[in-house]
């Protein structure tokens, strides 16, 4: 654990161009209220950017990502999707030539998100036992 903290303090002090330009725009909830965090550790990777209330991550990739990384990326997103993330990609150049469509499509992902996991227990439409059940059903309108 302790070494997981060091990488990824070590991967935001050394972001790229790309990431720096994005993370500007994601930082302090400034993309729709929505709270993003960096270089997060999860499940022995490290993600580019989070929204854990959004269950997404969002990856840049350079050129180095082109073929080589393929295979090693598609097995990531399958281990990341596992455990109930959404993984969207970009280019590092979509990231400087676009940055407006690159922030609506975050947002509109974001917006895309599933429910709650596990959904909330209370209130209506909570799942009961038989002993939990009031014995005689109580009228919305006040009607006996």
């Amino acid at each position: 654990m302790r070494r997981e903290i060091a990488r990824a303090r070590s991967l935001r002090r050394t972001q790229t161009d790309a990431e720096l330009k994005l993370w500007l725009h994601l930082r302090d909830r400034r993309l729709e209220g929505l709270k993003f965090r960096r270089q997060v550790p999860i499940e022995g990777y490290y993600a580019d950017f989070v929204c854990k209330d959004a269950m997404l991550i969002v990856e840049l990739d350079g050129g180095q990502h082109a073929e080589l990384r393929a295979a090693h990326d598609q097995q990531r997103a399958e281990v990341l999707a596992g455990i109930g993330y959404r993984v969207i990609r970009f280019w590092n150049a979509n990231v400087f030539e676009n940055i407006g469509e690159v922030l609506r499509q975050i947002a509109e992902a974001c917006q895309q998100a599933p429910h709650p996991s596990p959904l909330p227990q209370a209130g209506e439409g909570a799942i009961t036992t038989d002993r939990e059940r009031p014995e005689t059903p109580v009228l919305a309108n006040g009607d006996d």
